[in-house]
């Protein structure tokens, strides 16, 4: 019999490992956290009981060392280990290891995480238990007849190694460049191709089974919003699905978890064509990020039923029955207009309002660095309908305070709120068809600007009493003037503090202003950044991050004409064959490659010239900003 837990260490990090923590504390368990150098102060670790370091920054020194967590968990005294997701949890060898230290091991048995490790192999386990797939494409024979193509990474997840090929003559190199990133990522290049559905939905079946013969199919999510392969909104149930058809994704769902003798929580994902055919797509035996729709709706904790079945505990032989609906946004640091691109610095504030629950590995004040995913929190409502749900949710995220950080909190909001979206027409390809409505520049921040000029120019709240009673009065007669920059627009605020245009001042302090503008009434919050460089105002009318324009130009910010910056810092991972100062290049030929937080960024030629510098090399670590070479554009005829 296996024995009760009382301590347990989270072989993870960040808001998976904060939110598995919470549970544990409920249950009475003691917590130990482990942590790489730059999480040293990190929310995870301030949130335990106790803490191992494990000493480096890469992932592969420190988060994927199992024999250092194993270590870390003996040392601490836990008696059982949980992976969260990412990192260690698909490594059946690492389960195998936790178990031979006579550690308990929260998740499957290794026989079913290597069972599904593959996705190739996970295929011929499914066909042999009739669960619907897709049929396989040869890469080597495929035709025209056969595109589009999608070539995915037999390991691993996340959208890493995966790739849409429209075009037969692009396809060698895809398939060289995805073999690349499933190397880089989960150290084996296997790579496969199957039929691109067009339009397809994302949708994925949670499970759990005990150690009696139970298994549980808790419903479907909808994971179709996604970018790069990569999901960012979700929700459960999923929408407009028939009986017949919902009912068949629990059967193959839960012959999936029989044919590997499953025990433990684990997702089955599907990819429903748009005439509602449903094919497996693959099994991850761990949680899943998008977990906490499913427990909103069943109204269960998933990580508390995982604890209790590794104690071998029998499951009801029923789930209990879903209420309402439930739908998750990832907040990201990143910017989706520049191409997805991560964001790195101190948040230097997170604020969600709303009865949402958020789950984060952050506070304001932390700081997000390059070693890891970007994501901040998920945010998740829960609502009698799937249009109250979306509703709370959206305006949730709408009045959020994010600052020191752009993210992709107005993609999910425009998201959430655009008319496919609330009429649940889903599709993988929502993105490819609205991202740039999505991403158009922000409503014109001139007002911003101004609520952000009054606010410095009102007397702080520790000036003298004279100065404070004068307020507005007692001020220049002649306009003031400000200069802000928002998104590569620059604003010159001329203000008085009782005249303006369509404007009229009611309040200014430090952090609030009140404006009517246009005969409405709006508030305006505003805060400086510790060093003053940066002024957030938010406000009804959107969020603007304003960078205060100083007197004189700095000459340093001047650089070549041509130069290529690092847009993050981060790792070379490639340097364009044959590529060296000499070349001829191409407007948009790709010439570098860059890893951050698990994302590969290409770094292309801004016109067609010569590559007169390359400062870049395979292996580099670079800052944010630093030259990595100099292309000179030819002379136009």
């Amino acid at each position: 019999m296996t024995p009760q837990i009382s301590s347990l260490l989270v072989a993870n990090r960040g808001e998976i490992a904060v939110r598995i923590f919470r549970t544990a504390r409920d249950l009475g368990l003691a917590t130990v956290a482990v942590h790489s150098d730059p999480d040293a102060d990190a929310l995870h670790v301030r949130a335990a009981d106790a803490a191992v370091r494990l000493p480096g920054a890469a992932p592969a020194d420190t988060y994927l060392r199992g024999d250092l967590v194993i270590k870390a968990a003996l040392a601490a005294g836990a008696d059982a280990v949980h992976p969260g997701y990412g990192f260690l949890s698909e490594n059946a060898d690492f389960a195998r290891q936790v178990q031979d230290s006579g550690l308990t091991w929260i998740g499957p048995p290794p026989e079913a995480i290597e069972a599904m490790a593959s996705k190739t192999r996970a295929k011929e386990l499914m066909r042999a238990a009739g669960v619907p797939l897709l049929d396989p494409v040869d890469p080597a024979t495929a035709t025209p007849a056969d595109l589009p193509l999608l070539l995915k990474a037999a390991a691993g997840g996340g959208g890493r190694g995966m790739c849409v090929v429209r075009d037969l003559d692009a396809l060698k190199e895809a398939l060289r460049a995805a073999s690349a990133e499933a190397v880089s990522a989960f150290g084996d290049g296997e790579v496969f191709a199957e039929p691109y559905v067009e339009r397809g939905r994302h949708v994925e079946v949670q499970i759990l089974a005990d150690a009696h013969g139970t298994v549980w199919a808790l419903g479907t999510r909808d994971c179709s919003l996604q970018r790069r392969h990569q999901k960012v909104i979700e929700e459960a149930p999923a929408p407009g699905l028939p009986d017949t058809l919902r009912e068949s994704l629990h059967a193959a769902a839960v012959a999936a978890a029989r044919a590997v003798s499953y025990r433990g929580a684990g997702t089955v994902e599907f990819l429903v064509t748009a005439d509602g055919r449903p094919y497996f797509l693959e099994m991850n035996t761990r949680l899943q990020v998008e977990h906490p729709v499913t427990e909103a709706v069943f109204g269960l904790d998933l990580v508390a039923l995982q604890l209790r079945v590794a104690e071998g505990a029998a499951l009801p032989l029923t789930p209990p029955q879903p209420t309402g609906h439930a739908v998750e946004a990832r907040l990201y640091a990143e910017d989706p207009a520049q191409d997805w691109r991560p964001q790195t610095g101190v948040l230097h504030t997170l604020d969600i309002p709303g009865q949402v629950r958020i789950d984060t590995g952050f506070t304001g004040g932390d700081t997000v660095g390059i070693h890891y995913d970007p994501m901040l929190a998920k945010v998740v409502a829960h609502a009698p309908t799937r249009a109250e749900a979306v509703r709370a949710l959206a305006h949730a995220l709408a009045g959020a305070r994010i600052h020191g950080l752009t993210t992709n909190r107005e993609l999910l909001v425009g998201s959430l709120r655009h008319p496919e979206f609330g009429a649940a027409q889903l599709d993988t390809g929502f993105y490819d068809r609205h991202l740039a409505a999505l991403t158009e520049t922000a409503p014109d921040a001139g007002t911003a600007a101004l609520a952000a000029a009054l606010a410095e120019a009102a007397p702080a709240p520790d000036a003298p009493l004279a100065a404070r009673l004068g307020g507005w009065r007692n001020v220049r007669s002649q306009p003031q003037t400000r200069r802000y920059t928002s998104a590569g627009t620059e604003y010159e605020v001329q203000y008085h503090p009782v005249d303006h245009p369509g404007i009229r001042v009611l309040s200014a302090e430090r952090h609030l202003v009140t404006l009517e503008v246009d005969g409405i009434r709006r508030m305006f919050h505003v805060k400086r950044n510790s060093n003053n460089t940066e002024v957030y105002v938010d406000s009804a009318l959107g969020a603007h991050t304003l960078t205060p324009v100083p007197r004189f130009p700095d000459p340093q910010d001047r650089t070549e004409p041509g130069s290529l910056l690092a847009p993050m810092p981060g790792t070379v991972v490639r340097v364009a064959d044959g590529l060296a100062p000499g070349s001829h290049v191409t407007a948009g030929q790709p010439l570098l490659w860059l890893e951050a937080m698990k994302m590969e960024h290409r770094i292309l030629a801004p016109a067609s010239g010569t590559l007169t510098a390359l400062h870049a090399v395979t292996g580099q670590q670079v800052e944010f900003g630093a030259l990595l070479a100099v292309v000179q554009e030819e002379p136009q005829p």
